[in-house]
Formats: structure tokens, sequence, C-alpha cells
């Protein structure tokens, strides 16, 4: 329970572990059950897949290379699904590049096997900060984009326009409209997008837009 207490969370964290070894998953569950949190297991990148757990858990701990999808083929798959589950690699023959090749594509981390139990734990704890962080810009983007739908499509043009660095009568100017009147569209856009300031706004536009 130490390692449970230690990175705060509760005992519905959820780990998923994906290995063809059948003695290797039941090993790491034990290692995880043993800090307090739960595992479900997979023994292929397939099954994982067809379950529901990409969005039930909050990291997966899986093999590079297995029969079928490789792990870095789940990987790549999950990034182009736009789907943000913290992934730790595993493997027995990694090398290098592979391991070059995981980090990049963001893991979180690339442990050779057999695992040590104290450095896995670190990089679970590593896995939940980014799953949290990842959550809570899920929601901020969230909440941006219903706020960008009141605009209506002139703010929507103005706030462009603004975002790149125009000043109030550029953009009159790039709109065939009175300077005035991008003001107004300007205040209107500060308060619907419940900015705090222009520069909070530019930064979630460019941030949310991109």
């Amino acid at each position: 329970m130490f390692f449970l207490m230690a990175i705060g969370q509760t005992s519905t964290a959820v780990l998923a572990i994906l290995d063809d070894d059948e003695s290797v998953q039941i090993a790491l569950q034990d290692l995880i059950e043993s800090g307090g949190l739960s595992a479900r297991c997979f023994g292929s990148a397939e099954q994982f897949l067809n379950s529901t757990a990409r969005h039930d858990v909050s990291c997966l701990i899986t093999d590079v290379g297995m029969p079928g999808m490789s792990g870095l083929e789940l990987q790549a798959k999950l990034k182009s699904e736009k789907c943000c589950l913290p992934i730790i690699f595993i493997t027995a023959r990694g090398d290098i590049p592979m391991a070059v090749r995981a980090i990049q594509g963001g893991a979180v981390d690339f442990l050779t096997k057999p695992v040590d139990g104290a450095a896995l734990f670190d990089s679970v704890e590593k896995a939940f900060k980014q799953e949290r962080a990842n959550r809570r810009e899920a929601t901020e983007q969230e909440a941006f984009a219903a706020r960008y739908a009141t605009l209506t499509p002139r703010e929507r043009e103005v706030l462009a326009l603004l975002v790149r660095g125009l000043l109030n009568k550029q953009a009159a100017f790039e709109l065939g409209i009175a300077e005035y009147t991008v003001q107004i569209h300007r205040g209107h856009i500060m308060r619907k997008m419940e900015a705090d300031s222009f520069a909070t706004l530019v930064k979630l536009t460019a941030k949310f837009t991109c």
C-alpha cells in the first residue's frame, strides 16, 4: 500500500498488462497488485484493442515483440486514434534504436526483462502523472471548443486575424469593416471565451486550433 499512497492514487486505478507469455502476465500482475493497484491482462494487442481497456485503464504495460501486432505498432495505432494512454514498454530483446523509437513515440519508459520492481513502480508513477495531465488538457480542450462554438462566423474571422498578430485596424482592413466594429467584436470574443486577458486568449487559441 506504500506505493499507492506515495503516488496519491486511489484503489480504482487500473493498469493493463499486455504480454503473450502468461507467466509474465501473472508475475507483473502480482507485482502491481502488491503496490495496491489493479491490473487487467491481455495476451495480444488485438485482444487489448477489442476490449474497452483503452478507455478504462490509466496506464498500459506492454511487451514490444509479440505475435501479430507488435507493441510499437500498437503505440502507433493508438496515437493515430488520438488515444493518449501512457505506455511503458518491457522487452527481453530490446536495442537502442527500438528504445529511441518508443520514447520518440511518447512512451513513458522502456524497461528490460526481468523487470525491476522499483523501476517499474517509478515508471508507473510517471505514467499516472502523464495520464492526469492528459485528462486535464482534454477537459480544457472540450471547454475551449464549447466556448468557441458560441462565436459568430465574423467573430471567428476576427479572432483568427488577431491571433496572427494583426492590430485592430489591420484586421478591419482585411475584413473591409470599421476598426470600431473590430473593437466591438473583440469585446464580444473576450466575454464569450471567458478570457481574463488577450494574451491568455491568444495562447488558448493557438494551443487548441493548431
